[in-house]
This record gives C-alpha cells, sequence and structure tokens, in this order.
C-alpha cells in the first residue's frame, strides 16, 4: 500500500487504447486508487525494485499485466515476478485479448492469481474491473 493508505495498481500494458480504457472504469469506481502504468516488458522489473527512475515508488499493491507486449511477454515478466521472493505477496491478474487455452494453462503454472479475457463491451469491461478491484484491493483502499 502506498503512503496515503491507497490501493496502487501497476498496470502493464501497451495499447494506448485499452490503458484510457482502464482508467475511466477507475474513475467510474469513485476510488482514489494510484495507478503506475509500464507500457514494454524492460521496464516492469527496474519498477517493482526501485532502480533508476522509479526509486522511492512503492511496491504496487495489484498488478494487472497483458501478455501481448513488446520486449518481453507478459508469461516472462510474470516468471520474473514469481521467481522472486520479494514480489510473492503482490496479486497479479492477466488481462488480455487472448482467449487460447494454453494461454490460460501457462498463466496458472506461471502461478498468475486470475486470467481474464478483455471483454469488447464497455460495460463488461468496468463490470470486469470493477470486480477486480473488489477482489484484490478491497481491504486496501480508502473510498
Amino acid at each position: 500500500m502506498n503512503k496515503n493508505g491507497f490501493g496502487s495498481i501497476l498496470l502493464i500494458e501497451d495499447n494506448r487504447a485499452d490503458i484510457d480504457l482502464l482508467k475511466q472504469s477507475l474513475n467510474l469506481l469513485k476510488l482514489d486508487i494510484n495507478l503506475f502504468v509500464i507500457t514494454n516488458g524492460f521496464q516492469v522489473m527496474d519498477l517493482l525494485r526501485n532502480n533508476g527512475i522509479y526509486k522511492g515508488l512503492e511496491k504496487p499493491d495489484l498488478i494487472i499485466l497483458d501478455i501481448n507486449l513488446p520486449g518481453k511477454s507478459g508469461f516472462e515478466i510474470l516468471e520474473e515476478i514469481r521467481n522472486d521472493n520479494s514480489f510473492a505477496d503482490i496479486p497479479v491478474v492477466i488481462l488480455t485479448s487472448s482467449q487460447h487455452e494454453e494461454d490460460i494453462i501457462l498463466s496458472n503454472k506461471l502461478k498468475a492469481d486470475a486470467f481474464f479475457s478483455k471483454p469488447s463491451d464497455f460495460f463488461e469491461f468496468n463490470s470486469l474491473i470493477k470486480s477486480i478491484v473488489d477482489s484484490w484491493l478491497k481491504n486496501k483502499i480508502k473510498p
């Protein structure tokens, strides 16, 4: 949890439209959640380890991860996160356009906390984001 007592989310997503959509969904929830966005796989571990430009940032309360990223895939990032005991307590939710069964199986094998395919409908997307926040940040945020 960040210094202000609000929950924080690290979103690892390269699609600007999906980033904006998630921001809109969080705004509709009217919760003060700090959102950090990383658009490629190479910056994630620097942020989590407070290296370089990310020095001083608190560890996020939740990671929302796309699997289709430039540089490193979401699966590579998930594996790195899960292999570092410093981050074992951070829930990682996969949110991707993929609906392939092999992606779901690999996400489970790599110990993702959940796997969701991105809904194409705005209202379904908002509902999913609300469900994710309720499930993984409910005790970490102040309304």
